[in-house]
């Protein structure tokens, strides 16, 4: 679940953020947000928080081309989000079929931010040949199926108490996007990203 921290610095709610592909600087931003869910959420299964290295190869497997791709929200230096599309399941029956994730900083929810990730990613994986996309929310968490929703997700299924973390069985609500080109996409995409830097 995507939560606010009363410790972190709250994003404006007049900002200039910038969404761009990520690089490989990103690396020790995209792990602290990544850890605040491993150690304040069930949104991901890990329990120990993972060290910058340990997330390198979970890096290196983006690019700027291809299926799988990465982009970032930042101000000023600062990450406050992310947004990811990385293999469904290992092996070549997969290879047109892909999991997105999207993650953003404490203090930067409610903002737009995951809309505009969500709009660079499925903007770059529209001149990809790709047939479904997947996501998995653990509930509740209304905000985030509204808004996979909005970028044509429908609710498929549901794991059910699959995966344990802190002692209790949890679900995940199993959501598919069809991928196919002219894939609908919400108002305000493509226009104005940044290329890798």
């Amino acid at each position: 679940r995507i939560r606010s921290d009363a410790h972190s610095p709250m994003l404006p709610a007049e900002t200039a953020m910038l969404i761009r592909m990520a690089v490989a600087g990103d690396l020790p931003g995209l792990t602290a947000i990544y850890n605040h869910y491993v150690l304040h959420s069930v949104a991901v299964f890990t329990e120990r928080p993972l060290r910058v290295e340990e997330r390198r190869p979970w890096l290196e497997q983006f690019d700027a081309r291809g299926p799988y791709r990465l982009f970032v929200a930042e101000e000023d230096g600062r990450l406050f989000g992310y947004a990811s599309s990385v293999p469904f399941l290992p092996g070549p029956a997969y290879r047109d079929t892909v999991e997105t994730t999207i993650f953003l900083a404490p203090g930067a929810t409610r903002r737009g931010l995951g809309t505009r990730l969500y709009r660079a990613l499925f903007f770059a994986l529209s001149s990809e040949r790709l047939h479904r996309a997947y996501a998995a929310i653990v509930p509740p968490n209304r905000a985030s199926v509204a808004l996979h929703r909005r970028f044509g997700f429908v609710r498929v299924g549901l794991y059910h108490q699959y995966a344990l973390k802190w002692g209790r069985y949890h679900s995940s609500i199993v959501m598919e996007k069809r991928l196919k080109p002219g894939s609908r996409i919400p108002s305000g995409a493509g226009p104005g990203l940044l290329p890798q830097r």
